[in-house]
């Protein structure tokens, strides 16, 4: 962690270990240079290639392992602490992660994609063998044995037959290095073997947040640190024309102003907070630059000339096969703006001094950053180090990186250390946002009810116009705001993923030009899962509707055109542990303004494959309505901690729940107007599903180890729209569905927005 023994208060870090267990934090062993804060000399890059940038055992015999991942929420701390514990045979309460360090950990890229354990539990695997077979050969030096009469047992490796010849880890290397690479040839511990690894073992983390005790970015402080606030424009495309001068502001220490960026730093956080809000500034009128509507938006998408078009699939005819179909079904499906809208806003420390700087963040990907940052003030990457601390919760680009570029820009301005801290109405407001998506589906069927043409056409601004990562400043909003910097934007095309086996079949992808809104708070950047729960929305919502112009149960439906055995697995998995009723939808009428229904949706992500259903609870009357149950059938592979997978599912359904049920992006024409909880709500303890069961599928040792952090995610607007058309009869195809969009559609109405 980033505080030393002496500044975590009474408590030591032994003393808080062997009460809790393992605290897994970002944190520094000693480097050279100045760990803390200031200028130096950090490497350009930990080796990846060298044992001791992954692994180090201490003294007391406890191991420090490094990735260069971050604990976004899910446990994956725990995970690796896991599978380095097994490979080592040490307590798992023994054993502390690092992770997200410039400085002192690998880079990774960071985490993103699901691909935390993906990527980083083979390497952790491969470190952790490599040690434990070096350990053993030091220690059959020191015993005068071969290797292969020693055992390991809790860090202690001792002759077979004979305990009373030993020697600990921390006897033999504490506080050295190994001083080898990772070569590779050290094979891992058979999965039989395994007594750690693929246990359900207790989250790590979570004793020190129960106490108070987890060091969050927003409680980071440095000694002589100032405090921060940005001042954004007004209205969309507002330019700066000034900032009125000689204004006396209690504890103001300076405004500063780059292009169209205005921020200022106070010696209190208080008065950074009255700075901002009382500065007079003055700003242009710039011309309208978003829609006046979602009606109006979606229609754009659909009649706009795209910048760029891909057919990602093409298989058959698809024209010609609509054309001679018994019946066709051609509907629209619309997604809005969404907004990470993390719970706490973005915040970040940042000590820029002339020959180095040392930032702290809270975002998921530090090592581009750091390669931003030190373009932003003119330094290499060796100068500026960049460390995670635990944020609000992130799951794609949220705000972030833009509070530590804003951070970085204070800080060389006053040449002091400066924390950043954003407002709630920052944070919802300008945060970047998941793209709105209008998806044209048409497809056929034959006289005997089979498919046999599936259309998908997706409109929409691209979700990397605001990049995944921050590579450079211009990929920030000040970064825009200052001016003169590119963004690294690229074309992500939209387009849903699943294995549906139609003759013919195509999938289409357009993309609408949206440069323009990289200075405004509807800028579009990755959120959980990018895209995926829009398209799969689509899709899935689209093949129920074709079960029911079929007259088929959707279950029967989806299985007699999927072929691969992990499709069918969890669509299986999933319907016997619902207990599925299977008959074509929508249930027959049923009496009384309150009906209920059940609903299907399934999706593979990358290689994880997952099937829900969903059971839903409706006032035909005032709209209102709750999910009462989700089942969850997910094949990840072999999960190295099934608690945690089955925590990491129940959170991407509730908040994918509140996703599908309320989170729209509300705008006029010239300012994003949903900027705290009453103009974006979210889900509510209320609305927690009465139960929520998961099912593990293909969980076998000797499987690959596959992502968890985003599938389940993907499926929940369109399993909750099939459990709705269940119990009402009725298809929503907009999200989110709100009680005035579902009133308005029980009535035949569009609901206006």
């Amino acid at each position: 962690m980033n505080h030393t023994e002496s500044e975590a208060g009474s408590w030591s870090r032994r003393d808080f270990l062997r009460g809790t267990g393992a605290l897994v934090v970002s944190f520094a062993l000693p480097i050279p240079g100045n760990a803390q804060s200031g200028a130096t000399a950090w490497p350009a890059t930990v080796p990846p290639e060298m044992l001791d940038s992954w692994l180090a055992v201490l003294p007391d015999g406890s191991v420090v392992a490094s990735v260069g991942k971050i604990e976004a929420g899910m446990g994956i701390g725990t995970s690796f602490a896991q599978i380095i514990a097994e490979e080592l045979d040490v307590p798992l309460q023994r054993v502390t992660i690092r992770m997200g360090d410039t400085a002192t950990t690998v880079d990774q890229r960071g985490t993103g994609s699901s691909n935390g354990i993906i990527t980083g539990g083979p390497v952790m695997k491969k470190a952790g063998a490599e040690a434990r077979h070096s350990l053993v050969a030091m220690a059959a030096q020191r015993l005068n044995v071969p290797p292969e009469q020693l055992t390991v047992n809790d860090g202690v490796v001792s002759v077979i037959g004979d305990p009373g010849r030993s020697v600990t880890y921390g006897e033999l290397i504490g506080g050295k290095r190994f001083d080898i690479p990772v070569s590779g040839k050290v094979a891992p511990k058979p999965a039989g073997q395994y007594k750690i690894v693929g246990k359900p073992v207790p989250r790590m983390d979570i004793p020190a947040k129960m106490l108070g005790a987890y060091p969050y970015m927003v409680d980071h402080k440095l000694p002589g640190m100032l405090h921060g606030r940005v001042i954004r424009p007004p209205e969309a495309g507002a330019k700066l024309l000034g900032v009125e001068p000689g204004q006396r502001l209690p504890g103001l220490v300076k405004v500063v102003t780059r292009g169209d960026f205005v921020g200022v730093v106070c010696r209190r956080e208080e008065q950074a907070v009255r700075a901002a809000r009382d500065l007079k500034v003055k700003w242009s009128k710039p011309a309208p630059m978003f829609a006046a509507s979602y009606d109006e938006l979606y229609q754009s998408l659909r009649t706009a000339t795209p910048k760029t078009s891909k057919v990602v699939m093409n298989t058959g005819d698809t024209q010609a096969a609509l054309g001679t179909a018994a019946k066709v079904v051609d509907v629209q499906y619309e997604y809005p703006f969404q907004s990470h809208a993390c719970m706490g806003p973005g915040c970040s420390v940042a000590d820029v001094r002339p020959d180095g700087a040392t930032v702290w963040m809270g975002g998921q990907k530090p090592y581009g950053l750091r390669k931003a940052i030190a373009e932003l003030l003119n330094m290499k990457n060796e100068q500026v180090r960049v460390t995670w601390l635990p944020g609000p919760g992130s799951y794609g680009m949220n705000d972030a990186d833009d509070a530590a570029i804003d951070a970085a820009i204070l800080s060389q301005a006053v040449g002091k250390p400066v924390r950043m801290q954003y407002m709630r109405a920052e944070g919802t407001g300008w945060d970047p946002k998941a793209p709105p998506i209008t998806t044209r589906m048409r497809g056929g069927l034959d006289a005997a009810g089979k498919m046999i043409a599936y259309d998908m056409e997706a409109r929409g601004y691209s979700g990397r116009i605001r990049p995944s990562g921050t590579d450079a400043p211009g990929d920030s909003l000040s970064g825009q705001l200052i001016g003169g910097m590119k963004a690294g934007s690229t074309d992500l095309f939209q387009h849903s993923e699943e294995n549906y086996r139609f003759p013919n079949k195509r999938k289409a992808s357009h993309l609408v030009a949206w440069e323009k809104s990289l200075i405004t708070g509807l800028r579009t950047a990755h959120l959980r899962d990018p895209d995926g729960m829009a398209m799969c929305f689509a899709s899935e919502c689209f093949i129920d509707e074709m079960a029911a112009a079929a007259g088929q149960d959707p279950v029967e439906f989806r299985l007699a055109y999927l072929t691969e055995t992990r499709d069918r697995e969890v669509i299986k998995a999933a319907a016997q542990r619902a207990g599925w009723d299977t008959r074509p939808s929508p249930r027959q009428a049923q009496k009384g303004p309150v009906v209920t229904g059940r609903g299907i949706a399934y999706a593979p992500r990358s290689d994880t494959m997952v099937a829900l259903v969903a059971e839903v609870e409706v006032n035909m009357d005032t709209g209102n309505f709750r999910v009462t149950r989700f089942v969850a059938a997910h094949d990840c592979g072999f999960v190295i901690n099934p608690r945690s997978l089955t925590g990491t599912v129940e959170a991407n359904l509730i908040q994918a729940m509140s996703r599908a049920m309320h989170e729209e992006v509300r705008f006029t024409p010239t300012r994003v107007t949903s900027v705290d909880w009453a103009t974006y709500p979210i889900v509510d303890m209320t609305e927690v599903p009465d139960a929520i069961d998961v099912v593990i599928v293909n969980n076998r040792p000797e499987a690959k180890s596959l992502g968890a952090g985003e599938p389940s995610t993907r499926p929940v607007a369109a399993v909750i729209a099939n459990a709705l058309f269940d119990a009402t009869g009725v298809r929503i195809r907009r999200v989110p569905f709100t009680p005035a969009s579902l009133q308005a559609a029980f009535r035949g109405k569009a609901v206006k927005t």
